[in-house]
């Protein structure tokens, strides 16, 4: 408990290592809240169930608190989500109104703090993946941030644990995703890089995990 695992991915998808600590923390009966701004639920519903778990059977029982990015990103465009739940879209960030991700982190901070009748155990914050923020204009510095106050509330006052999967490619010219990379690296208690093989691709190996 009170970990902060850093998933890396080089040359490949490091997705399957996502979908692994999923499946994991929800067997283990974890309150896990996932910001997944990659796929779809429904993709990560099929994945998972292959895996023996069932995501929406974990939503309805309020396990798991699923924040569906490509969903949020096209209500924020259109107006939608505001209007429908009366709350800040925690993707607020995108349209221009604050340069923070301060709404971000106050959706996580109020999905995992425990109220009265929660018999989970410890808070997971899970993220898929961090790269998109800074796509979708977020900038390294408020990523960073969020990262920061994530660690403090969920690792060190819950006492629970955090995995955030972000693409990283050493020959990139791409300095702020590196920047965001290397910066975790220094804070992560476990750093799980997956990396293709230098010499292509290879039918029965794909690549390593160190």
């Amino acid at each position: 408990q009170g970990k902060f695992t850093l998933l890396q991915d080089t040359r490949t998808d490091g997705s399957f290592l996502v979908h692994h600590f999923l499946s994991f923390y929800l067997r283990a009966g974890c309150k896990v809240c996932f910001v997944a701004l990659v796929q779809s639920f429904s993709h990560y519903n099929m994945v998972a169930q292959k895996l023996g778990v069932n995501l929406t059977a974990a939503k309805e029982r309020g396990q798991l608190i699923f924040l569906e990015g490509l969903k949020s990103c096209l209500d924020l465009w259109f107006g939608e989500e505001e209007e429908q739940s009366g709350q800040p879209s925690p993707l607020q960030f995108m349209s221009g109104s604050a340069s923070d991700l301060r709404a971000l982190f106050d959706f996580v901070r109020t999905s995992l703090t425990p109220s009265g009748s929660d018999s989970w155990k410890c808070p997971v914050l899970l993220v898929d993946d961090l790269s998109v923020l800074l796509s979708l204009g977020a900038t390294p510095v408020a990523i960073l941030d969020f990262i920061h106050y994530c660690r403090v509330v969920v690792c060190t006052q819950l006492k629970g644990n955090i995995v955030v999967l972000a693409h990283s490619n050493e020959d990139s010219e791409d300095g702020e995703n590196e920047l965001v990379v290397n910066s975790m690296c220094h804070h992560s208690d476990l750093i799980l890089w997956v990396e293709g093989l230098v010499t292509g691709f290879c039918k029965d190996i794909h690549g390593q995990v160190r």
